[in-house]
């Protein structure tokens, strides 16, 4: 558990490094389109520290799938649950999404969505890497 914790804060570090950047961009863009005119100094505020947080906590949680000893299928269930509840309070202290059941469950089957289409992808790429190396081992 001691490596876990360690392992999660040197992920976690180094992927919020890029939260805010990415903030930086998105509303640069609002702002280019004219969706938002301008924005309050808090929400900028709140809008950073809560990207810094989200980054965070989704690189730090990847540290499940080397220092733990558990099932993959587990690891997988753990880090989703984790990324799931991250992103959607971050969403709704934001004001980013609606408070509403309609909204909540837009949010969730998007991330479930593109939680699983980034799996299936992981696990095809995996899957084809595994099979050419095999077939360079049997030569």
């Amino acid at each position: 558990m001691k490596v876990f914790f360690r392992e999660f804060f040197k992920r976690g570090f180094l992927a919020a490094g890029g939260g805010p950047l990415i903030l930086a961009i998105i509303y640069f863009i609002i702002g280019k389109t004219g969706t938002v005119q301008s924005f309050s100094p808090n929400e900028i505020s709140l809008g950073i520290i809560s990207i810094l947080i989200m980054a965070f906590i989704a690189g730090g949680i990847t540290a499940i799938y080397q220092c733990e000893k558990l099932p993959l299928v587990s690891s997988i269930l753990i880090h989703a649950a984790v990324l799931y509840l991250d992103y959607l309070i971050m969403y709704l202290l934001n004001d980013w999404i609606p408070k509403n059941a309609f909204a909540i469950g837009v949010f969730s089957a998007i991330f479930v969505t593109g939680f699983a289409l980034v799996w299936l992808i992981i696990y095809f790429i995996t899957k084809n890497q595994a099979k050419d190396l095999n077939s360079l081992r049997a030569k």
